[in-house]
């Protein structure tokens, strides 16, 4: 069965964006610890409560404290595993620095950085809280000046072999 949507007047219901990803941690010093110093990053803007990381053309991460975030919302707030965030380098070699970095950092290593099933390399790591990483090399993923993402499926023979 299909339902058909009229937008009408209205236009889209939500445009298809994401603004920001807010990660609920136990500690904001130690979050911000990772990845500020650990991690290299450059808070765009870091209060007692919260820090805000520019990560994409109109794209920040956010850390906000576990309960505040339930508060906030009106619904108690877990550290969950359910979704990755995911970065994709240039590289194979650029993938190994990463994970070494977040490694040393204090990330612990759940999937050492290898061959994927799609054909590219990645590894994953999860920060202080558990939040989970994924830092990939995939050559059939490219953005453009615009920010438009391409995907295509990828062989082998991509990687070199």
């Amino acid at each position: 069965m299909w339902v058909v949507i009229s937008y009408g007047a209205w236009g889209r219901l939500m445009n298809q964006q994401v603004n920001l990803v807010t990660l609920g941690v136990q500690d904001v010093r130690v979050s911000r610890r990772f990845y500020s110093q650990g991690l290299g990053w450059t808070p765009l803007l870091d209060l007692d409560g919260i820090v805000f990381y520019q990560i994409g053309k109109g794209l920040a991460l956010a850390l906000f404290p576990l309960a505040d975030l339930g508060a906030d919302t009106g619904h108690a707030a877990t550290a969950g595993t359910s979704f990755t965030l995911a970065q994709n380098l240039d590289t194979p070699a650029a993938v190994d620095t990463v994970m070494a970095r977040a490694r040393a950092a204090g990330a612990t290593v759940l999937k050492e950085p290898q061959r994927a099933a799609f054909g590219g390399y990645h590894g994953y790591f999860a920060d202080p809280d558990g939040h989970r990483w994924e830092v990939c090399h995939n050559p059939g993923w490219s953005v453009a000046d615009d920010g438009t993402v391409t995907l295509t499926a990828v062989e082998a023979a991509d990687m070199g072999e």
